[in-house]
């Protein structure tokens, strides 16, 4: 879900984060038809990385735990 909101809605995608000011950035670069491709690639990237992270802190919590 949060994915097709990162392609067709990518400064919403920032925004629904918490990224008030890449938000702001996204959207304006959005604005213009040719900048709407960068901004989506931007959001899906920026929202992968993200569920990576969290993804590596629940490994790393398992990791120590164990330890």
């Amino acid at each position: 879900m949060m994915t097709l909101i990162a392609i067709f809605f990518p400064f919403a995608s920032f925004f629904l984060r918490g990224k008030i000011l890449t938000s702001i950035l996204c959207l304006i670069l959005q604005i213009t038809l040719i900048g709407w491709i960068p901004a989506a690639i931007w959001a899906v990237i920026s929202l992968q990385n993200s569920r990576a992270d969290k993804r590596n802190e629940k490994l790393i919590k398992v990791m120590k735990t164990k330890s």
